[in-house]
């Protein structure tokens, strides 16, 4: 997999090392008006307060305990619009392996193109060129939404040659996260839905570490242990 993640829209350009934001409201560390030594530092250990208490929090999703410590090259904030072109990226870009644990992911027929169809044909593609795709999806006993909509989508991944399971009845899954050859990992708040890839106020986190993505891949492979197919 390449070094780098970019991607370029709507003035916004994603990468691994660099994740630059034309957002007024955030700080900026290279300013003139920030120049000085001790606003330097104050900005970067603000980053790796906020960066650090939001990597603990979406690992304590994961059940992992908040005292858990494993190294890391590289974190990235991603939030709202941001994360479909990153996902996509890593879809796109995945040699070996992808792991997907969702809470709710919608494929929309009537609406082809919207950002969740994407990433779901996506990875019918990273399949049929022969990387192993695997998703965990959320059902419940009955027929609500996200249990309606899952079951839709899993068949249309099916169909696509993935691996789809279905969580216990007795669990709830209400991860979501990605896992991509290894070494990458998406998580956060962002379902594969309309509204969670376009209009909701969402925050995730790309990690690079070969730790961690080993960490979450045997996490997901203990929860399809106690699913099925």
């Amino acid at each position: 997999m390449g070094q780098s993640l970019n991607h370029r829209s709507h003035g916004v350009e994603y990468n691994l090392q660099t994740l630059r934001s034309t957002q007024s409201d955030r700080p900026d560390c290279h300013s003139e008006e920030r120049s000085d030594e001790e606003s330097q530092n104050r900005c970067k250990s603000m980053k790796k307060i906020i960066v650090s208490i939001l990597f603990f929090f979406l690992l304590s999703t994961f059940h992992l305990p908040l005292s858990y410590s494993l190294p890391t090259e590289d974190v990235q904030l991603v939030t709202d619009a941001q994360y479909f072109p990153v996902a996509k990226k890593m879809i796109q870009e995945a040699k070996r392996s992808i792991q997907v644990m969702m809470f709710e992911m919608g494929y929309y027929d009537e609406y082809p193109n919207t950002p969740s169809n994407l990433l779901i044909q996506e990875l019918i593609k990273a399949k049929k060129r022969g990387v192993k795709v695997e998703v965990i999806l959320e059902v419940r006993e009955g027929e609500d939404r996200t249990t309606k909509r899952n079951r839709h989508t899993g068949k249309i991944l099916s169909g696509g040659g993935v691996d789809v399971i279905y969580d216990s009845l007795s669990k709830t899954t209400h991860a979501k996260g990605m896992v991509v050859d290894g070494q990458l990992t998406l998580l956060g708040s962002t379902n594969w839905t309309y509204h969670a890839l376009t209009e909701n106020h969402e925050v995730s986190v790309l990690i690079r570490s070969k730790e961690i993505a080993r960490e979450l891949i045997d996490y997901f492979n203990k929860v399809k242990t106690s699913s099925k197919k």
